[in-house]
């Protein structure tokens, strides 16, 4: 007899198979286009200063910090929450952190390590193929990202709004459709094929083995129904729009750049309804940014030793990322649909990993909570020296996009305001 490898993968057009314990990614109950909920994700991995983010009082009457004034027109639209963490957040590098802020996953890349899902890949499992892309993970420098599958595995950031705008926006010729469908049926073949090898299997397997078999035959039958939906999207023209398509920033200096111009895009992928779940990465460029006296790249400015010169230039990079941040969210409350606008229907969380980057500290973390249908316009203060959950943030994100569940991560109970 020919043993299968327990991990044999299919990676076509989303799918992916193990074998005999396979875990698929892909649909799961389809929420309906009325009262449509989506979910924005933003870390800026390097932290935000302190002093020029946190506000000094709480409450509704709050008075703005230097970072919050920049967005404060939208003040009746976010709600400021501080005094919240994830537990255990040492790792083996100094910013292992980046890697779990979706997740909460204890001591990130210490031996043994294994990440856990992350919260908009749980969404995008629920929403399934209701949209062409069940969800969308973006950087802007690398594919390193913080979205993880149901196994612990990243799932690559895209890098390029050129690249991205062309899969969504830009119909493929004949040539390019052709070989996306062989590619499924190739995929499909596949599949009958570790379906025989797992009903060899199961000639003379234990009971126990069974149950596991039993359980890989219905995933599979999951991914040949991901795959149909797949089939179906491909025969479906893509939305038209009256747009420019980005062209790519090559500059790596150029931070600034390169965040506005998912800014951009981001707005447009919601309101097509390519995507109802989008996470984004605002990454170390390990380069000085391209902004008038700035002398360090980020990083080195990140850990500036309480050096007034380098706070500075640190609070001048970290403004334009929150100045852009602000034009971000006027392009989505300016944009109706129905009664509300996109940022009503769109929950944007917006923060970091890093409470104090200065020391590498992943507690009293940035964390602001824009749209999504809550009632916004304070700032709710918890803790700052017994954290909360940041899960219970998260709880509260996931039941708001029509998730049923009680528990994320580190979670302890739910998060409300009002």
């Amino acid at each position: 007899m020919k043993w299968i490898n327990r991990r044999t993968f299919l990676r076509s057009a989303g799918v992916a198979v193990a074998l005999p314990l396979l875990d698929v990614m892909g649909p799961r109950v389809a929420m309906a286009s009325e009262g449509m909920k989506r979910m924005l994700n933003i870390c800026c991995t390097l932290g935000l200063y302190r002093g020029s983010w946190m506000p000094q009082s709480t409450g509704s009457s709050y008075e703005a910090s230097e970072y919050l004034a920049l967005i404060d027109e939208h003040r009746q639209h976010y709600t400021v929450v501080s005094g919240l963490s994830h537990e255990e957040q040492t790792g083996r590098q100094a910013h292992n952190s980046e890697i779990t802020w979706l997740t909460s996953a204890r001591h990130p890349g210490l031996d043994g390590f294994v990440n856990t899902i992350s919260i908009d890949q749980v969404v995008a499992n629920q929403l399934g193929y209701v949209t062409r892309f069940p969800s969308v993970v973006l950087g802007t420098l690398t594919p390193q990202s913080q979205s993880y599958d149901t196994n612990g595995v990243m799932i690559p950031a895209e890098t390029s709004p050129a690249m991205l705008f062309k899969q969504m926006f830009i119909q493929g010729t004949a040539e390019e459709i052709a070989r996306e469908t062989q590619r499924l049926n190739d995929g499909g073949s596949i599949l009958d094929h570790l379906k025989v090898q797992a009903k060899v299997l199961r000639k003379g397997a234990s009971q126990q083995d069974r149950a596991k078999l039993e359980a890989y035959f219905e995933a599979v039958r999951t991914a040949e129904l991901e795959m149909t939906k797949v089939r179906g999207w491909m025969e479906n023209p893509k939305p038209k729009v009256d747009v420019v398509p980005p062209v790519d920033v090559a500059d790596n200096g150029d931070i600034i750049g390169r965040i506005r111009l998912w800014f951009q895009l981001i707005p447009l992928i919601l309101e097509t309804d390519s995507s109802r779940v989008i996470s984004l990465m605002i990454q170390d460029h390990g380069v000085v940014p391209k902004l008038d006296g700035i002398t360090a790249d980020q990083h080195s400015l990140s850990h500036h030793g309480q050096d007034p010169a380098k706070i500075v230039q640190l609070r001048q990079v970290e403004t334009e990322i929150v100045k852009l941040f602000a034009g971000l969210l006027t392009q989505m409350r300016g944009r109706k649909e129905g009664d509300g606008t996109l940022l009503d229907s769109t929950e944007v969380l917006f923060g970091s990993n890093l409470g104090n980057a200065n020391s590498h500290a992943a507690k009293n973390l940035p964390v602001l909570v824009a749209g999504g249908g809550f009632m916004h316009g304070s700032h709710i203060a918890y803790n700052d020296k017994e954290n909360s959950p940041l899960c219970n943030l998260y709880v509260s994100l996931l039941q708001n996009m029509g998730v049923e569940t009680d528990r994320f991560g580190q979670s302890t109970s739910t998060l409300t305001w009002s």
